[in-house]
């Protein structure tokens, strides 16, 4: 799995300088992330696997928006089946997504994955107890040998499914917004140096600001930036999940993940969403996943979610 960790200092940063440039412009942005990429295909299935997957339903996902949301401009991060950027490395291009929403001044993001669990995509043979076989043996009892039963398990090779299936919407965690405004600053400082000097040597572009969130004024401004952006999070992936339910899809709801940070959520200065739209480890919801018919109600129930959304919040 990639590793997204970084300081919400940084984010709640380009919060503040989103929310001043939003509203200079006349056109609403939605930025539309197609996951993985490349040589990083993210999750396995039997007969395909998640970066196709996913530039699939994010073309047909911004084609729909396009045509049906008049005046938003709407950008893919990867509209191709390399990763994004022309970059090659996975960790750099997941840096890349959301410095590409936030220097476009999105006002939501949505990224499409794929999950996957299990031993296997599909299934795996497995061995599974059948019965007991009573044996005989004799042991030591003193000076004498005596009789004694034993028993043995028998074993037969049985096909267990893959049976993980259904959608989740992942938005990122405001539980823990304290820890992370001062034990991340503290510990990812270096790291982004190394990064702003790894990508952007040479161009002329300068480091991103961190304002002190030692400071009480600092402290309480990143804080209510990240719970407004928490509830609208929260409130289009709930959306989300309820269209994938009202169109017969099996649902594990809006989650967060609070032991480690999902980069595409936790940089992106807006409301931002991560779909996984199915288990590709699971037959039925991979060809699901595959058909154009699955593709196609995906993609009319985040859009039907994205106009409520916009309804109630534009």
């Amino acid at each position: 799995m990639i590793r997204y960790l970084f300081s919400i200092v940084v984010v709640l940063n380009i919060f503040s300088s989103a929310h001043s440039q939003n509203t200079k412009k006349s056109a609403k942005i939605i930025i539309i992330d197609a996951g993985h990429g490349g040589s990083d295909v993210g999750a396995r299935g039997t007969e395909t696997n998640e970066a196709t997957i996913t530039l699939a339903v994010a073309q047909k996902l911004a084609k729909a928006l396009r045509q049906q949301l008049g005046g938003f401009n709407i950008l893919e991060t990867r509209p191709y089946f390399e990763l994004p950027g022309g970059l090659t490395n996975a960790n750099a291009a997941n840096r890349y997504r959301a410095e590409f929403a936030n220097k476009n001044n999105g006002d939501l993001f949505i990224s499409l994955h794929c999950n996957a669990a299990g031993r296997r995509p599909g299934g795996w043979y497995a061995k599974k107890v059948v019965g007991r076989e009573a044996r005989t043996r004799y042991v030591k009892k003193g000076r004498k040998k005596v009789k004694q039963t034993y028993y043995v398990n028998q074993y037969e090779e049985v096909w267990v499914e893959n049976a993980a299936k259904g959608t989740e919407t992942y938005i990122w965690a405001v539980g823990k917004n304290n820890q992370k405004v001062t034990s991340m600053h503290q510990t990812n400082q270096e790291e982004e140096d190394d990064y702003y000097n790894e990508e952007n040597e040479g161009s002329g572009e300068d480091s991103l600001l961190l304002p002190d969130p030692n400071d009480p004024a600092e402290r309480a401004r990143m804080l209510i930036y990240a719970q407004h952006y928490f509830r609208k999070s929260y409130a289009l992936a709930n959306l989300v999940e309820q269209e994938f339910v009202a169109s017969g899809r099996s649902s594990r709801g809006v989650q967060q993940r609070n032991h480690k940070g999902i980069w595409v959520l936790q940089a992106t200065g807006m409301p931002s969403i991560l779909v996984e739209m199915g288990f590709i480890s699971n037959t039925e919801d991979q060809a699901y996943l595959m058909s154009e018919q699955g593709q196609n109600t995906i993609v009319e129930n985040i859009v039907k979610a994205v106009k409520d959304y916009l309804e109630k919040y534009s």
